[in-house]
């Protein structure tokens, strides 16, 4: 027994003019909006300068400590121990709280001499920490 599927006429009514009427006025509204905000920063008006004025948000510093196949620590270019690595990371987290500690370790190093690193950055009170591999020449 054969089952007869009516097509429905219900997509067939559909006008396209009120959609072309939507879009329309969706296409004004945004001009429009986009000239407000133009002459928004036309305007000339003079700021006073502020000596003392920081920005509200700041982008934090990024240490970079690289890390050697051998385990050699490296903070800009200057080979450190460990011992002397936590007064850097330290005095860096005292300077800017938002401080981030970018850990490069060669993807030959032990894991150990990278969680050194992390821990130091723990002890330094640096909460973004990450460790990354780099290629091995």
């Amino acid at each position: 027994m054969t089952v007869k599927i009516e097509k429905s006429e219900a997509l067939s009514n559909l006008g396209m003019t009120p959609l072309i009427d939507i879009v329309f006025l969706l296409l004004i509204f945004f001009l429009v909006a986009t000239e407000f905000a133009e002459e928004e920063r036309e305007m000339s008006v003079q700021v006073p300068e502020a000596s003392e004025a920081k920005s509200l948000t700041s982008k934090p510093d990024e240490m970079f400590v690289n890390v050697t196949a051998e385990g050699k620590y490296y903070i800009t270019g200057e080979a450190v121990t460990l011992n002397e690595l936590f007064p850097i990371l330290r005095q860096a987290s005292l300077n800017n709280r938002h401080q981030s500690v970018i850990v490069r370790a060669d993807r030959r190093c032990r894991w150990e001499f990278v969680m050194a690193v992390i821990n130091a950055c723990g002890k330094a009170k640096i909460r973004d920490c990450r460790a990354t591999t780099i290629k091995s020449s």
